[in-house]
């Protein structure tokens, strides 16, 4: 048996409907029907008043980058193979702040607040993951 890899996330009934939308480019967050608050990670409970009145929307895929650090050093597979990579913490426009890899970006042209977009990296045959990368001046919020 094959031990799992530590770079996959674990999908389970909760979370499913999020990684089926991230398969088709779409990017998901959850709202509790009872405060009206949204909310990331994917569960089946709102963490802020604890209702199980939640249910799944198309967020907008906007975010602003909150913190950020890039990685030179990851001896795990397969994080090695992707260095430098940059983890960052990013404010949804719908509210939620998420950790995430910021793409197609230079790390010195990296700044606090700026705009960014989802974008989508394939893991493997069956997962794929909302990565961000800065969002175009064309492009309307």
């Amino acid at each position: 048996m094959t031990a799992p890899r530590g770079d996959l996330p674990t999908i389970d009934d909760d979370s499913r409907p999020f990684w089926d939308a991230a398969k088709e480019d779409r990017f998901l967050v959850a709202r509790c029907g009872s405060c009206g608050r949204a909310h990331h990670y994917p569960r089946p409970f709102c963490p802020f008043c604890w209702s199980d009145q939640v249910t799944w929307e198309q967020a907008s895929g906007w975010a602003t980058l909150y913190t950020h650090s890039t990685v030179y050093m990851n001896d795990l597979v397969p994080f090695r193979d992707r260095l430098p990579y940059v983890a960052a913490l990013v404010e949804l426009a719908e509210g939620p702040r998420i950790m995430t890899t910021i793409v197609d970006c230079a790390t010195e042209d990296l700044r606090i607040g700026m705009p960014l977009r989802v974008a989508f990296r394939e893991l493997d045959d069956d997962i794929t993951a909302p990565v961000f990368r800065p969002a175009v001046p064309e492009e309307k919020q």
